[in-house]
């Protein structure tokens, strides 16, 4: 993992639960009615339930409200006799950077049965009623969630303009004002979970051997099996972000007016917005393998005597239900109750470079050159990218978030996310 993408994981591990859970649900366990005496009634009822829940869930309310501002302008000088009078200005520069980084869950979770079953009636005698009734249950539930309501309002203003040089007599008048320069970047990254269900411990389910073998004349030998699974993996993200941006930069709005007797100049500076907003939000990546109930299967009926009932009831049964659902944008979209939630990407920016609105008029004199007005240059960039709602189901082996071509691009291996949030948990 490179430098940044170790400072996410960190900022992710702050608000992550990582669920790292392995559940053997039998060890071994052998089920034998084996040489009982004539008409004896033998039956064994066995129950394995497992039932697996984790949930997962962040709440971030944020509101990052930022008053900004950098002036070196606003002076003046008037009403001076005899001299030269000049007004310069330095730079004002504002920089605001917010960086908001949320909610983020994370589970690995094992949902296969562990170690062998071996189940058998055989030698008993004849006459005998013999039954073995055996239900093994596991039940999966992972619910990830995750909500951000994300407000960044920031107000940022650079200004070296407004002088003023008038009712001056006797010299020459100059203002010269400096460069200002605004740049605000905003940063939101919030909501992702990714869920490994089974994954590498598919296929080690164990071993299952059901056997009716060997039992006297007449007899009645049943074997009753259930082998039940359920997965269901819900994985739901709401990001409600409102970033407002109001920024100015000024080097403008100079006066030199009513002067006598020298020569009049204004220069400004240049005048630069930058404004970049990043959001990234909603991904959810999930990856179920388990179709490792059992790596070998063996069921068996043989040489049992004349006139003997032999039955063997067998019930595999696996339920995989996976539910992936984003809410961001200009409404509500996704699955499940994400479709009542409140979520948008609202982006408001009013940005400003001024070097105008500058004023020489009713100077008097006769100081060789005329009265000159010279601006910088301004400049306002403004860049938005909005990237999300993202679900990816299956094995992947790299999840690769947006490339953004301004601010930051990188990818990351989530087995690199899950190994490090492990070891710093």
């Amino acid at each position: 993992m490179n430098k940044f993408q170790k400072a996410l994981a960190s900022a992710l591990a702050t608000g992550a639960i990582l669920a790292n859970t392995v559940l053997p649900v039998l060890a071994q366990t052998t089920i034998v009615i084996s040489g009982n005496g004539t008409n004896s009634d033998n039956t064994s009822n066995v129950s394995f339930t497992q039932s697996t829940t984790v949930v997962q869930s962040n709440v971030a309310d944020v509101n990052n409200d930022v008053y900004a501002d950098a002036d070196t302008g606003d002076n003046d000088a008037k009403d001076n006799t005899g001299g030269d009078v000049s007004i310069k200005t330095g730079d004002a520069d504002v920089d605001v950077n917010v960086e908001n980084t949320l909610n983020s869950n994370s589970a690995q979770v094992d949902c296969c049965q562990g170690g062998d079953t071996e189940i058998l009636i055989s030698g008993n005698g004849s006459d005998t009623d013999n039954d073995a009734n055996v239900t093994l249950d596991n039940s999966t539930t992972v619910f990830q969630d995750n909500y951000a309501d994300v407000t960044n309002k920031v107000d940022a203003y650079a200004d070296t303009g407004d002088n003023d040089a008038k009712d001056n007599t006797g010299g020459s008048v100059s203002i010269d004002t400096g460069d200002a320069e605004t740049s605000v970047t905003l940063a939101t990254t919030a909501n992702a979970n990714s869920a490994t269900v089974g994954g590498s411990g598919s296929g080690s389910g164990g071993s299952l051997s059901v056997r009716i073998l060997g039992n006297g004349t007449n007899s009645d030998n049943t074997i009753n099996l259930a082998l039940l699974g359920s997965l269901a993996l819900i994985q739901g993200n709401v990001a409600d972000v409102l970033n407002d941006v109001y920024a100015d930069a000024d080097t403008g709005n100079n006066d030199a007016k009513d002067n006598t007797g020298g020569e009049v100049s204004i220069e400004t500076g240049d005048a630069s917005v930058d404004v970049s907003i990043d959001n990234m939000v909603n991904f959810n990546w999930a990856d179920a393998d388990c179709g490792c109930l059992l790596s070998d299967l063996l069921v068996k009926i043989a040489d049992n005597g004349s006139d003997t009932d032999n039955d063997i009831n067998a019930t595999l049964g696996s339920l995989l239900t996976v539910f992936q659902g984003n809410c961001a944008g200009d409404g509500p979209s996704g699955a499940g109750s994400l479709g009542d939630s409140d979520c948008g990407l609202d982006n408001i920016v009013d940005a400003y470079a001024d070097t105008g609105d500058n004023k020489a008029k009713d100077n008097t004199g006769d100081p060789g050159d005329d009265p000159s007005v010279v601006t910088g240059d301004a400049s306002t960039g403004v860049e938005i990218e909005n990237s999300g709602n993202s679900n990816v189901y299956g094995a992947v082996s790299e999840w690769e978030l947006p490339e953004w071509d301004f601010n930051f691009n990188f990818s990351f291996d989530l087995s690199d996310l899950l190994d490090w949030l492990s070891d710093h948990s």
